[in-house]
């Protein structure tokens, strides 16, 4: 029987609702029966909402753990993510592949109801992944709370009516923000490998390390720091089943130093572009570093370094 990650997500999603004081959320039921968690806007949220909105993003297929990095003398607050389902977790589920944009309303939609709306049908064919479920749980990172009239769309779009549709949100520049966009720096590499044309199905599991970026004064500042922190200072290793040879070859196209783009902090480099994300270079947006160990030949792979430089520049501006 097919897992479902909308499922799996919602066991998740009851816990933000029962413990919603003492997680610092608000839950918010709609005329037409949806649940919207707010995790950021008018709420505080918190590291531990974080680590339960990064964990429903990944359809309850990965886990999120804080620690620490000291890199160069420096003591930064970190995210480790791991997986044993990186294609299901990290691109079925967790990967912002959909933008909420109708009627004035713009949030970047990500999490496991992803694959029910199937707006990347070829990706999903490509994934060989459906999900039967009858409820759906969709993640937003955005700075307005969705009216009723966006929920009946996403609710429509995901084939489940809007009662049994639940929405998590929170904006860039908030604590949960921080947290659910570091946690991405498994994904982000996984989303690297499948542009690069490496068969997602040959990587087993992923666990990667970020540092948490410090909350921004505004969300446009936020998406500077929150990109920063995985294209200069993310570190993912893979385990995989596949040929040395390829690995060789594909291994040192994938860090963030690769792009043209690489060398500036993100807001910088976005400003440059008049705040447009299709004239980046889409090159840039994968961790700092890389290792790829193969479970063949016992071999590990590995490319990029962190940069503390551009880290120090972005986050202690």
């Amino acid at each position: 029987m097919t897992l479902s990650l909308n499922e799996r997500a919602l066991a998740l999603v009851e816990r933000l609702v029962d413990e919603a004081g003492a997680l610092g959320v608000t839950t918010h039921v709609l005329s037409s029966g949806t649940r919207v968690i707010d995790c950021g806007i008018e709420a505080p949220g918190g590291l531990e909402a974080g680590r339960i909105f990064a964990e429903v993003c990944m359809g309850g297929l990965g886990q999120l753990s804080f620690g620490h990095l000291n890199l160069d003398g420096w003591w930064l607050p970190a995210v480790t993510v791991r997986t044993d389902q990186p294609r299901l977790a990290c691109m079925a589920a967790q990967y912002a592949g959909w933008q909420v944009n109708k009627e004035n309303y713009f949030a970047m939609g990500s999490g496991p109801a992803r694959a029910l709306i199937r707006a990347e049908e070829k990706l999903y064919d490509e994934l060989g992944y459906s999900d039967p479920a009858r409820v759906a749980v969709l993640c937003l990172e955005g700075h307005v709370l969705p009216p009723p009239e966006i929920a009946a769309y996403i609710a429509e779009r995901a084939k489940v009516s809007p009662e049994h549709l639940t929405l998590l949100i929170a904006p860039t520049a908030c604590v949960v923000g921080g947290v659910q966009v570091a946690a991405r720096v498994v994904e982000t590499g996984l989303h690297k490998l499948h542009e690069l044309g490496f068969d997602l199905h040959k990587i087993l599991s992923g666990i990667g390390t970020c540092p948490l970026p410090p909350v921004a004064k505004s969300d446009i500042r936020a998406i500077g720091r929150t990109n920063d922190a995985i294209l200069y200072a993310g570190q993912v290793h893979y385990t995989v089943r596949a040929d040395d040879a390829e690995l060789e070859q594909v291994v040192s196209r994938v860090p963030s130093s690769t792009s043209k783009d690489y060398g500036a902090p993100f807001y910088d480099t976005f400003k440059g572009y008049k705040f447009d994300f299709y004239q980046v270079d889409p090159l840039l947006f994968s961790p700092a570093e890389i290792f790829m160990t193969n479970i063949v030949s016992g071999r590990t792979f590995h490319a990029g370094q962190v940069n503390v430089d551009v880290l120090k520049k972005s986050f202690l501006e």
